[in-house]
Order: structure tokens, then sequence, then C-alpha cells
């Protein structure tokens, strides 16, 4: 950066000698002869020429500085953005769910891209132009004072005044930068809004109503945005003129000390360069303080997240060997912010190989319960054992490796029905095709997916909105039994599939699961009158236990709903 300023105040010198010289030449043109004149005209040319080459040069020279110098410190800032981004997604993965609970989705994301994209400014153009700004004023005010120096404060006079005009409007700038931003999200929010759920838009003919709320949010992103042209309207003008007045300035009080023989007309052309080299590291120090502070705040919000601990830790205990059994022992969860325990002191045993099934009505804690099985949290109280070893000890992505899971809630991700099927298995694995196929059989799927044009390489669209809600569980019913898993954990899954199906998916699940162990949730009883131990929740505790054929005789609450559930079925084949 030294040298490419350096090579910046070389030409401004050249051109101070070459008008020093040309005027030199030039008064002594109408003393001489007709032969001296033409010496002295080829002399000029000559020297213009000369002086023409070096400033040509110097500026080449420069320009490769400058290039290296970019090279350097953006290149090492893209870098950086590119550790940091990385960095954060990597611990963004290694928070649990409470986590998530407490943070918006758009504040995790503008973290990972607003605020990094600052701090790259920072790393990146803020320091350049800082350093820029301090090698830049020592090179060039040391030259221009040794030069004149009255003449020197009388240049720079209105620098510093140009450099707070530019901070103070600069900031005005970023505040309403910052306001355009937020409505932006907002907007975007909107819209994804409207797009994932244009079904139900459509289903009650809203798409004026929600045409006229797009509109008012364009309106005010319109207007914010109208806000900031007219700052930046102010901001050129501003900076041109008080550009402007530092040349007036230099041109005028140079002209006075020609007059006063204390300067050279070479000086005020030399000294309107030197200017024109000083404004830009000026104008910038406004710039750079705002990027500055912005990138400080931008760090601090980063740092609140990766300084985030996740509450569960995973141990690197390697001997996790699921071989007998999962007990629940007293167990009890109360979510942050709740006072009633969604699950209270539960107790049971799921034996390797089994069935177990947990059936009752909407918030019985049927979900909790799996969730405290996948460990996404930990129990309030009491604890669970896998083979006589606390859950809390084990290593998580050993524990993970025995399961596949089917949530309630079908997530799929915005790419092909193979590539979905496929997750979590390693993408380059052999037969990846049959395992694929294998797995939509027994999901009852895979006439479906012939059916379409693709085939399996149907893109299911952003969160699976091109296929129904039967045909998604489907995938994800899939997608659990192609990892082949020691347990299989099925939540609630099979509630939009018809009778046949569901009956069809059971029968394929019990020919696999020799050896196997399924914890099904539902609050179907044709979902789980087949498994080897039934729980029966409400409000989080335990109220009945057994088979099927020993809860019946009880005459309890899963016989009151198998009779109910009956007479449904009776009631929908007449």
């Amino acid at each position: 950066m030294a040298a490419s300023n350096l090579f910046a105040i070389f030409p401004a010198q050249l051109v101070r000698k070459a008008i020093d010289l040309i005027k030199e030449i030039l008064t002594k043109i109408p003393e001489t002869d007709a032969v001296g004149k033409t010496l002295l005209v080829k002399e000029l040319s000559s020297a213009i020429l000369y002086f023409t080459l070096l400033v040509v040069a110097f500026a080449v020279i420069r320009g490769i500085f400058m290039y290296l110098m970019r090279q350097t410190i953006i290149v090492m800032s893209r870098l950086i953005e590119f550790d940091l981004k990385n960095e954060i997604f990597e611990h963004y993965q290694k928070l649990d769910q409470g986590f998530y609970r407490q943070n918006r989705i758009g504040d995790l994301m503008a973290r990972i891209s607003e605020d990094v994209s600052r701090v790259r400014m920072y790393a990146g153009p803020a320091i350049m132009y800082a350093i820029n700004l301090v090698v830049t004023i020592i090179l060039v005010l040391i030259v221009m004072f040794s030069v004149n120096a009255r003449l020197t404060w009388l240049v720079i006079s209105p620098l510093p005044i140009l450099s707070f005009a530019i901070f103070k409007v600069n900031n005005l700038i970023n505040t309403r930068s910052d306001i355009i931003q937020a409505q932006l999200s907002k907007l975007t929010s909107f819209v994804q809004e409207a797009f994932s759920g244009i079904r139900v838009i459509k289903a009650f003919a809203s798409e004026k109503a929600s045409t006229e709320a797009f509109e008012v949010e364009t309106k005010n992103y319109r207007e914010k945005q109208m806000s900031l042209a007219k700052v930046d309207a102010f901001f050129f003008p501003l900076m041109v003129f008080l550009t402007g007045l530092s040349s007036l300035i230099t041109i005028y009080f140079g002209g006075l000390e020609v007059i006063a023989g204390n300067a050279s007309i070479g000086n005020i052309a030399e000294f309107v360069i030197y200017v024109g080299i000083l404004v830009w590291p000026v104008t910038s120090l406004g710039y750079t303080s705002s990027l500055i502070q912005r990138a400080a705040a931008s760090q601090a919000r980063i740092n609140e997240f990766l300084e985030t601990k996740p509450s569960m830790l995973s141990h690197n205990k390697t001997n996790l060997v699921f071989e007998k059994e999962i007990r629940f022992e007293k167990v009890s969860y109360t979510y942050p912010g709740k006072e009633i325990p969604a699950i209270n002191e539960l107790s049971f045993v799921i034996p390797k190989g089994s069935t177990f099934a947990v059936l009752g009505s909407t918030g019985s804690g049927k979900t909790t319960l799996i969730q405290l099985l996948l460990r996404m949290f930990d129990p309030s109280l009491g604890k669970i054992t896998i083979d006589d070893l606390d859950i809390k000890d084990c290593n998580l992505n050993a524990w993970k490796k025995y399961l596949g899971y089917v949530p309630q809630d079908v997530f799929l991700f915005s790419d092909s029905i193979q590539n979905n099927i496929a997750f979590g298995l390693n993408q380059s694995a052999e037969d990846l095709n049959e395992k694929v196929i294998n797995a939509s059989k027994m999901a009852a799927l895979h006439e479906n997916i012939m059916g379409f044009e693709e085939g399996y390489q149907t893109r299911v669209g952003e969160r699976g909105i091109t296929l129904s809600g039967g045909q998604k569980q489907r995938v994800a019913i899939a997608r659990a039994f192609i990892k082949n898993p020691d347990l299989l954990i099925m939540d609630d899954c099979l509630s939009a599939l018809d009778t046949k199906t569901e009956s069809d998916i059971l029968k394929n699940l019990h020919a696999i699961k020799k050896n196997k162990t399924s914890v099904i949730i539902s609050h179907r009883v044709s979902s789980v009158k087949d498994a080897d131990q039934i729980l029966v929740l409400e409000d989080g505790r335990k109220i009945e236990f057994g088979t099927h054929e020993e809860l019946i005789k009880l005459s309890g609450s899963y016989c009151d709903l198998y009779n109910k559930q009956i007479a449904e079925e009776a009631q929908q084949l007449e």
C-alpha cells in the first residue's frame, strides 16, 4: 500500500517539473532567432514526451501494487467470511431445540448473512481504507509541507469538514438502510408465507385480500427507499462541493503565493493533484468509521450465538450398545415457561425386538415422550437408560445411528424424491437406487412414484408442496425404512393414510422387525392393536398399560376408544 501511494506522488512532482520547464522554454522563445526557436520547440516536445512516458510508467507500477494490495486484503476478507459462515452454521447445528424455540429463523439467517457481510467489510475495505488513509496522509503531507507549509495548511483546511460531513451523512444512510433491510425481510417473509400457503389462499378465494396486504408492504418499502434516495441525492453534491472548494482554495491562494514569488505555477498544479490524492482517503474516514461501528455491532451479535452452549452435551463414550432394553424411570418433563408437566413420572420398559405403542388424545404427551427418547431435550426429573447406560452419558451421534424416525410434521427438502428418501445415507453408497426402491415399496409408495413423469427424480418442491399429505408421509416413512434401523420411531405418521395403505405398511413393518424395536405413536387403535405393549397416556400420565387383549378386558379408556372407532368405521362402510 505504501508503494502504491508512493507512485501516486511521483506523477504530481513530474507535472510540476514539466510545467515549470515548459514555462521556462516558452519565456525563451520570443528572445531567440528562428533556428533557436526550432531547437526550443524540439526540446519542448522531447520534454513533454519524456514526462508523459514517466507518468504512464508510474501509473502502471502503481496499478500493479494496487492490484497486489487488493488481492491481499480483499481476498483475505473473503476467506474470513467463508470461515465465519461455516463456523456459525456448524455451531447452529450443535445447538438443541430449546435454542430454536427461543430465536426466530429470520434472525438466525440475518446473523449468518447480513452480520457476517458487515464483519467482512471491516476485515477487508475498512482495514484497507484505514491503512490507506494513514499512509497517504503521511506521505502526501510530508511532501506538501516540504514544498510550501503555508499553502499546505490552507489547502487541507476543508478536508476535516468534508470527513465530518460524510461521517454524519453516512450514518444517516446506514440507519435508513437498516430500516429498509428490516422492511425487505418483512416483505420477503410475507411473500414466502403467501406462496407456501397458496393452496389455502386459493381455497378461500383470498387472492385480492392477499394482494392488497402485499401492496401495503410494498408501499412501506417504497417510502423507505425514497427516504434513502433523498439522502443519497444530497451526499454526492456535498462531496463534490467540498472537494471543489479545496481545489479553489489551492488555485486562489497558490496564485497569491506565485505572485509573491514563494511558489511556481507548477506548484499549483502539483498541489491540485495532491488534493485529489487526499480527497478519497479523507472521504473514506467517515465511511470507514461507520463500517467499524456496524461491524462491531454485528460481531457482538455473532458472538452472542457462538458463545451459546448447547444445553445437552454429547459424551464421547464409544461403548454404546443397544441389545437389551430402553427404560424410563419416573421421567417427567416440563417445557420452559410452563408450570404443568407435559410428561409426569412415566416408568416403563421397551425390550429390544418388541413393538411398543403409545396411544392418547391430542396434548397427552405422546410427541414429548418421543422427543425425550430421541434426546432432543433431557428429562426435568427421572432418567432414561439404554442397556443400563443413562442416555445423558451416550454419544448422541452413536445413539442416533440406531434410530429411524418418522415425525408427525413431515419435512421434505426441495430436492428429488430419491434424494429425500436417501437422506441420512451415504449418497455414494452401493446399490443406492435399489435401496431407495425397496424402501419406497415397503412404504407403499413405489407405484405412486412410477406414475410421475420423472419417477424418482421428480422434484417435490419446497417442503414437498407438489405431493399430497399421504405421499409426503410415505416418503418420510421410506426415509426411515432405508436406514434399516435398530429402533424405528413412528410419531403419528399414519394419520393421512387410508386404512388399506396403513395396513400394508404395518404388514411390511412386521415382516422386517426381527430383532428390531418399533415405537409407534398414534391416536388410532388400528395402528397399535398388534403391538407387544401399549401405553395409554392422558395429560402426560400413564393411565393404562398392557397388550390389546389385556386393555380390552380392563374396559377403560382404551376399550372405550376402540369401541368408538369400530363404530365409526362401521358407519363409514354403511
